[in-house]
This record gives C-alpha cells, structure tokens and sequence, in this order.
C-alpha cells in the first residue's frame, strides 16, 4: 500500500512538473537581482564538502548509505556544473566556468554514479566455472595454497612455501595457474594475493561431451558436500549463538522476478565479501548458502504450503 502510495505521488510530481515548467518559462524574467547571493553559494560549497567527506568515509568501509551519498554527491555536482555555467553565461569568465563543468565537475559526478553502482554491485568479477577451474578446485594443493594467502593477506612465494612445506619453484608453478584463472595476482611490490571472483555453476546441458562426466561428478559431490554441511549445521545450531542466523519465505515470484532476486542477493553477498582482504580478530569463516526452488507438491499437506511469509530458521 505504501508503496503504491509513493509511486502514485512520484507520478503525480512528474505530470505537475509539466505545466509548471512551462509557467515559468513564461512569466520569469531573465535577470534578477537579489540578496544573500554570497550565502546561498557558500552554503552550497560546504553542503557538497560535506557529502564529499561523508561519501569518502562510507566508502572506504563499504557502507550500505555510501550508495545514496555518493549519489547525492553526483547530483550537486551536476547542480553546480549548470548553474555556473548558466549564470556565468554572460559573464567574461563564462570559458572557466564551462572548462570546470566539462572537465571537472561532470565528469566526478560520472565516476562517483559509477562507484555507487560498484558499491552496490560490489564490483567482484563474474563469469561461469570451466572444466579447469574445476580441476584446480579438485586438487588440495591449490585449496590449501589460497587458504594460506587468503589468511595472510599478502605473501611472497617464499613465505608460502615454508607455510605449506612446498618447494618455491612448486608454490611458483601453483601461483600462475591460479593467476591465470583470476584466483590471485601478484603486486608491483612482489606480493601475492588472493582476488574475490563469483563463480557460476556450469549447467550440465550446456558443457561439452568430453567434459560432462568430469563436471558431472563434481556437481555430484558439490551437492553431497552441501547436504553433509547442512545436516552438521542443523545438528549443532544450538551452538553457534549469535553466529548462526537463518532465514527462510514461501512466496509466490514471477521467472523474472526470482532472477531479480537472485541478483539482489548476489549483490549484497558481494559487497559483504569485500568487506576485508583478510581475516582479523573478530571474525569467523561464516558458510552462506542461498537455495531458491518451486515448492514440492506433495508437500501441499504443510500449513506453510500455501502462505507468503518470511520465518526466522536460527
């Protein structure tokens, strides 16, 4: 209802703006004079400092509000870039002002649009999961060497090698086959580490003959090990206090809808795991598993079944 009311009024202000623009496109005049001019200027500047300052730090921590800040910061920018140019018009300077809104002011307020849809996004690279991938996730060695980065943050291929008691040349070797994969990268300072990447499952249907029995059980054995882990979890949810949080809804979704979702979802889960490049103190290695699925019909019989609700499974 709220919502219905909102997009109303929203409507309703865009069909108003109409007659009112034209109004005064008609009756303004085309100069006036006025006071408090140094006022309203400086009151601008020190509105768009803030949001600069304010956007910068929620940025740096990647806070959900950094999104509408920087938002806000693009928009005043775009506000200050057409009133300078607007107002300078007939000014003799009128060449700076149009200098610092396509050079400056447009283009910042471009890249900070931008870096909100990064925020939101989270700004991890995407792409499918190759017979490769798979064979590299397969393999302990290299689940063991990207656990070890992963917990160090940065490391030289020496410190992984007396980590994992491997020989520089092997942790060499391991290293660029994960680079090649987008796993890890090696700085300008020397240093490894890991790159956050999401990887989607492959669908059987769609990978080649030779290929399919190798993605097939590893497909297998993913959703075994997904069990396991789900029946552990429920075992011992009495244990993890505030560490264990559940959630589950029955609902009713469009095809569309559901994979709207899904993006939504991924989206937050991302931003979260860039949250940190490493581990601290004060965290856990924390399992997140989203499963979406039509509801079975033969279990209509439940009171659930035919209810749109959202429940707290802890």
């Amino acid at each position: 209802m709220i919502r219905r009311l909102l997009l109303t009024a929203l409507g309703a202000a865009a069909l108003l703006l109409v007659p009112w623009t034209v109004y005064l496109a008609r009756t303004l005049p085309a100069g006036h004079d006025t006071g408090q001019w140094r006022s309203a200027w400086v009151g601008f500047d020190i509105a768009l400092l803030c949001c600069f300052t304010v956007a910068a730090w929620l940025g740096l921590r990647r806070r959900r509000a950094a999104v509408p800040m920087l938002a806000a910061t693009a928009a005043l920018l775009c506000c200050d870039a057409w009133f300078d140019v607007v107002l300078d018009w007939s000014a003799p300077d009128r060449m700076v002002s149009v200098a610092m809104a396509v050079l400056v002011e447009i283009p910042l307020a471009i890249v900070l649009a931008w870096r909100a849809r990064q925020l939101l996004t989270g700004g991890m690279p995407s792409r499918g999961m190759t017979v490769r991938d798979i064979e590299l996730h397969n393999d302990p060695s290299y689940q063991r060497l990207t656990r070890e980065l992963g917990t160090l943050g940065t490391a030289t291929p020496g410190t992984l090698a007396t980590a994992l008691g491997h020989s520089r040349d092997e942790v060499n070797a391991r290293l660029r086959r994960l680079a090649e994969g987008g796993y890890v990268r090696q700085g300008s300072d020397g240093q490894w580490r890991t790159v956050g990447q999401s990887l989607r499952l492959p669908v059987l249907a769609e990978v080649d003959e030779p290929d399919r029995p190798a993605v097939a059980a590893y497909l297998a054995a993913k959703y075994e090990g997904e069990l396991r882990l789900l029946g552990w979890a429920a075992e011992h949810r009495d244990e993890f206090g505030p560490w264990g949080q559940g959630e589950r809804a029955v609902t009713h979704l469009t095809a569309a809808e559901l994979a709207g979702f899904t993006a939504e979802y991924n989206e937050l889960l991302t931003r979260y795991c860039l949250l940190r490049d490493r581990p601290s103190a004060n965290t856990r290695e924390i399992a997140i598993r989203f499963y979406a699925f039509p509801f079975p019909a033969n279990m209509s019989a439940r009171a659930d079944r035919s209810l749109s609700y959202a429940g707290d499974d802890r």
